[in-house]
């Protein structure tokens, strides 16, 4: 059994990282966050420890080490955006491996800073991808493998979740600490389609704003049109007022369900770090400096069949 500190533990995705720890069998020791709004913790591991000053958790965590049976073995990461690579840093000082969600940092740059302080520590990071252990996504991957070598598939994402008013006051709405849509809500989607199709050889903006963005990818296997935006205003008129979620990816004709099937992906991806085959810096760099240019790119008008269809709205 692996002892495990939380951090973040107040956040929208911290339960799913608690129920992995539990389902795999694992301890969580401790967990922190500045928010103390974390009821939630009764329901899956009510003995642990629990800070709201990260001095006071950091210094818990120390005397942990001094104790061999009790000192952590993992720190799971699922603070805001712009704290990760702080918080990374400071697990492997700590003397452990760390698991973070995504995007693990902005740039390509910290990336190399992180495997830095990984050789100084001997300890490892490993990246939340939850989208590669997704059933329907690894079929597609297959599929894809399988076809002739010079097939190049047109594919058209867009993926449009309406935020209300709080979404602007909070860390998310501030492009400093969540480095803008198209990397908080995209770099799910950046991550899938360089899984399924390869290596990324374009990278065009052809929209970029605070509530949306847009574009136009080229993968080794396939040609995108992407749109992604938190403006309920996008929403397409057949689902406006019914749903306020929007997730559509055509593949030359066919669309990709994946609505379901998230459930386990989390404990999964903590079985498969636990049994040393999880997702390290190197498999995230290619997110990374996908959402990096995106983030730092000129938009230019799009054109011809690079152009997604919702860009016509925005004129």
């Amino acid at each position: 059994m692996k002892n495990f500190a939380l951090i973040g533990a107040a956040g929208y995705i911290a339960p799913r990282h608690m129920r992995a720890i539990k389902d795999t069998g694992n301890h969580l020791a401790v967990a922190y966050d500045i928010n103390d709004s974390v009821g939630v913790i009764d329901s899956i591991s009510p003995q642990s420890e629990f800070f709201s000053e990260f001095e006071r958790f950091y210094e818990h965590a120390q005397c942990l080490k001094r104790q061999p049976a009790n000192a952590l073995d993992y720190v799971a990461i699922c603070s805001p955006n712009h704290l990760h690579h702080a918080h990374i840093a400071a697990g492997l000082r700590l003397g452990c491996d760390v698991i973070c969600e995504k995007p693990l940092v902005p740039t390509p740059e910290l990336l190399d800073e992180l495997a830095r302080v990984e050789r100084e520590t001997g300890r490892r990071v490993y990246n939340i991808l939850q989208l590669r252990h997704h059933q329907a996504i690894v079929n597609l991957r297959n599929k894809v493998s399988a076809a002739a070598d010079n097939t190049k598939f047109d594919v058209e994402l867009t993926y449009i979740t309406s935020r209300g008013k709080w979404y602007a006051e909070s860390w998310k709405g501030d492009p400093r600490k969540s480095f803008g849509v198209a990397t908080n809500i995209g770099v799910h989607f950046y991550d899938m389609l360089h899984f399924i199709f390869g290596k990324l050889q374009r990278n065009v903006v052809h929209y970029s704003g605070e509530a949306k963005a847009a574009g136009y990818l080229e993968y080794e296997r396939a040609r995108v049109r992407w749109f992604l935006s938190i403006d309920a205003n996008d929403l397409p008129e057949e689902v406006k007022g019914r749903k306020t979620t929007y997730r559509n990816i055509d593949i030359s004709g066919e669309q990709l369900e994946f609505s379901e099937g998230f459930t386990d992906l989390h404990t999964i991806s903590y079985q498969e770090i636990l049994a040393g085959r999880g997702y390290g810096l190197d498999d995230a760099r290619h997110c990374i400096e996908t959402v990096n240019v995106i983030r730092t790119a000129q938009a230019v008008s799009g054109t011809g069949g690079e152009a997604h269809p919702f860009l016509a709205r925005l004129k």
